[in-house]
């Protein structure tokens, strides 16, 4: 073989070598930095964090740290003493304000009857005066006209005072009345506050690092524990910003965790928006611009989020909040 030949043959095979390098080298580029996939996968579940209704001492703690509960199931329990005992005060209060609206009932039946009285005896000495009133002559003498006169204003005015009486009887019973309310409403807020002295799980979920003891002091409001909802896992993955326009919703993906399972998804939202580090807000309310320049700008990651496919996992697959995950995305699919 002639050195002209050698030489071309040996040109020929680097050349071909640098193409295929150089094929391969953009074939990379394009498969990092334009394929719609990413390493930056986050596991997610809601995680409720159970706070007490009530407050009190910690009496007993019914589950253990990782424990799969159901919806309902009884958490811990507070000392409900004091709240059995409002219960009874509450019983007692209604009982009393009962009592209080049937006598005021039968206030307005005494007073009713009084009032019929009151309106018959007027009546009676109306006749009279008026029948006294036809009488002429010295048959009845003036003192006895002017007496069944003052009889029959009398009457009269019995009737409005026991009318007077009447209403003020039912005054008294619709106070009483609300008061049987407002006792009642007492009554329902002491059995719910006792209800409430048992914490249950709003959700079936996993009970996550315990730490509520028996004798800890729960607070109203303030979380004690959480619980991870087994029925709401999604994935978060942060893809760059100049893959989003192969990104669509609806999309299928396929969600590869560390451990090697593999999770089957798809898109259900992308992020609108992220926090710009280089431009906060300054104590003026006007924009605080960085004056220095990075040269080497990376390209920003937008949450996009991924919902699982129901049964896309075997059963007995092990799923945590925070797990890392790889997410490719299938078109096609």
């Amino acid at each position: 073989m002639t050195p002209k030949v050698q030489s071309i043959l040996r040109f020929s095979i680097t050349a071909v070598v640098v193409v295929i390098a150089a094929l391969i080298a953009m074939a990379m580029w394009r498969h990092y930095m334009y394929s719609p996939w990413t390493r930056e996968g986050r596991l997610r579940a809601e995680v409720v964090r159970v706070a007490p209704d009530v407050s009190g001492p910690v009496s007993a703690v019914a589950v253990r740290d990782n424990q799969l509960v159901k919806h309902g199931d009884v958490l811990y329990q507070i000392d409900p003493a004091r709240y059995q005992n409002a219960l009874n005060q509450a019983r007692g209060n209604l009982a009393a304000a009962q009592a209080a609206a049937r006598a005021a009932g039968a206030s307005i039946q005494v007073a009713a009857a009084g009032a019929a009285q009151q309106s018959a005896n007027a009546t009676r000495y109306e006749q009279q005066y008026e029948r006294r009133q036809r009488i002429t002559g010295s048959l009845i003498s003036e003192e006895a006209r002017t007496d069944a006169l003052s009889a029959a204003q009398a009457a009269r005015a019995g009737v409005a005072q026991a009318q007077a009486s009447r209403q003020q009887a039912s005054a008294s019973q619709q106070q009483a009345l609300a008061a049987v309310e407002q006792a009642q409403a007492a009554l329902d807020t002491a059995e719910l506050n006792l209800e409430r002295t048992q914490v249950r799980a709003p959700v079936d979920g996993y009970v996550t690092n315990l730490e509520v003891r028996q004798g800890d002091y729960a607070t109203a409001g303030a979380a004690k524990l959480a619980v991870i909802d087994t029925n709401s896992f999604w994935v978060y993955g942060y893809f760059e910003e100049t893959k989003l326009a192969q990104l669509h919703v609806g999309d299928g993906t396929r969600v590869q965790l560390m451990s090697g399972q593999e999770l089957h998804g798809h898109i259900e939202s992308i992020s609108h928006g992220i926090t710009d580090a280089d431009s906060p807000t300054g104590s003026d309310l006007l924009a605080n611009v960085n004056p220095t320049y990075n040269w080497v700008r990376l390209a920003q990651r937008i949450p996009v989020r991924i919902k699982l496919d129901a049964g896309s996992f075997a059963k007995g697959v092990v799923l945590a909040n925070g797990m890392t995950a790889t997410v490719i995305v299938e078109r096609g699919r």
